[in-house]
């Protein structure tokens, strides 16, 4: 991936550390959008000396800041080959009492934040010819969680539009591709009350009986990423050791 330039949204979290990291390894430049001071740090150690990192603290819920900031990294940068939507909010509690602003807030960050992402790197990408954008969904639209209604619906939005997407942007040598990770133990895991029991049921449901790890993903989105993926688009490959199959 020498002489690629990677945006990548909620780049310092649990499964986006080890995946920027990988990118750097392989020559590219990324650039880390994420708001997470404390992970931001953790991040910037990591990489110290691995390759061209630029971070970013965008907020991801104001959209308009967010094209300003992504407008000006691409005229530092002279435009993204890649782009790599992870950025997410997760609140969990029974539907009826999430409010339509906060349903609102979830897709903001989940889904928006990404259009904007996209719109602000596709004339680039049509121009040279070449694009990369990998979106992550969930194991969660298998229908196997509750409470997480609008987290669910955001991430069934991304792999709409990685179809959509992916028919539209084809011919200007653009591909589109969602993963899907399964249970991964990040901070995520955190909002539920048994954790033990979580990590039993998580390895019962897998066919492989062991709990996933970041460079699992990392090794994923590298793939979608390169030039090694080129014929591939509109898909959603599900990263779950087994647990759902199609």
């Amino acid at each position: 991936m020498k002489g690629r330039t990677v945006l990548y949204t909620g780049a310092a979290g649990g499964l986006g550390l080890e995946t920027t990291l990988l990118l750097l390894e392989r020559g590219a430049r990324v650039v880390a959008v994420d708001n997470d001071l404390t992970k931001v740090a953790a991040l910037e150690q990591a990489a110290a000396g691995k390759g061209d990192l630029i971070v970013s603290t965008a907020d991801l819920s104001d959209l308009a800041g967010f094209r300003a900031t992504l407008d000006d990294l691409i005229e530092r940068t002279g435009g993204f080959d890649v782009v790599i939507n992870n950025a997410a909010i997760y609140p969990s509690k029974p539907f009826e009492d999430y409010t339509i602003e906060e349903h609102q807030a979830v897709q903001r960050v989940n889904v928006d934040a990404g259009i904007v992402a996209v719109q602000a790197a596709l004339p680039g990408m049509r121009e040279r010819g070449f694009g990369r954008i990998v979106n992550v969904s969930s194991i969660t639209l298998s229908g196997g969680w509750a409470n997480l209604s609008p987290y669910v619906a955001s991430k069934m939005a991304l792999v709409g539009l990685t179809r959509a997407w992916a028919r539209e942007f084809g011919p200007y040598g653009v591909t589109v591709n969602a993963i899907a990770p399964g249970a991964f133990p990040t901070d995520a895991e955190k909002i539920h009350p048994d954790p033990e029991g979580y990590n039993r049921m998580v390895l019962d449901a897998q066919s492989i009986k062991r709990r996933g790890t970041a460079q699992d993903i990392a090794n994923t989105i590298a793939f979608f990423a390169s030039d090694e993926s080129g014929f591939v688009t509109g898909q959603t490959l599900h990263v779950n050791g087994g647990w759902t199959m199609n």
